[in-house]
């Protein structure tokens, strides 16, 4: 008979955090470093870049502080999926999104997508503002490859790379002219993106609003695949000063 041997098992370690479970700040400490402004537990964007804020840990009182010294009293932040507020933050607006990732996409080039670039930012603005596919800012063209085709030198369809993190790629800013929708011109955009993706190694994922159920079936009809529901948060900073860090 098996004698004990006194010996305790240890428990299993716990299985670490999946980075598109806190996508900004898996950016912001990975790949997209170079463009993090960063206090100890918080980071975000610059303001022309991208909206996004980010927290190490959403439930660690200490980030929230240092978003707070970050970004100052009684300002308005994007933090992406915080569940929790801590006292005095308030919610300026919510909406709730979900988060898809790549499981059968055909991706592969486009021959009239071209390559576009901060001397196209105008047009890019344009085309976002009459279109509405999310927020998209003076440099957010620097995130990543972002392709569009034109029609007669006119810019009428866009998408690209936004958030990008250790082995996953954003794809972003999808949007056509209402001129010209119906031609499958987002789907060849999404595809050409994710051939650029793919080829450096990567995974694509993409956000969307969960009310925009025309989009995510269309994604969902390209081969993603719904990985988790989100919050797009928007929240405001105490209105008092931040307290100093202790030492």
């Amino acid at each position: 008979m098996t004698q004990p041997t006194g010996l305790r098992v240890a428990p299993a370690p716990a299985a670490d955090p999946h980075p598109l479970d806190n996508p900004v700040w898996a950016a912001l400490t990975g790949p997209h470093a170079s463009f993090a402004e960063r206090l100890g537990k918080a980071a975000r964007y610059p303001a022309d870049v991208a909206v996004f804020t980010a927290l190490e840990d959403p439930a660690d009182p200490a980030a929230w502080a240092d978003l707070h010294r970050l970004v100052g009293p009684d300002t308005a932040v994007a933090v992406p999926g915080a569940p929790v507020l801590p006292d005095g933050w308030r919610i300026s607006g919510v909406v709730p999104g979900v988060q898809l990732v790549d499981t059968a996409l055909r991706a592969e080039p486009d021959p009239e997508a071209v390559r576009l670039g901060p001397a196209d930012v105008p047009e890019i603005l344009d085309l976002v503002a009459r279109t509405r596919p999310g927020p998209f800012l003076p440099r957010t063209v620097l995130l990543g490859t972002y392709l569009g085709i034109r029609h007669r030198g006119r810019l009428i369809a866009l998408a690209g790379e936004r958030l990008r993190l250790p082995g996953w790629t954003e794809i972003s800013a999808v949007c056509t002219d209402p001129d010209h929708r119906g031609r499958g011109l987002a789907t060849r955009l999404v595809r050409a993106v994710a051939a650029g993706i793919r080829e450096r190694g990567d995974t694509p994922f993409l956000h969307a609003a969960a009310s925009n159920t025309h989009a995510v079936g269309l994604y969902e009809s390209l081969g993603f695949t719904l990985r988790r529901h989100t919050d797009f948060r928007d929240v405001r900073t105490p209105a008092t000063a931040a307290a100093p860090r202790a030492r």
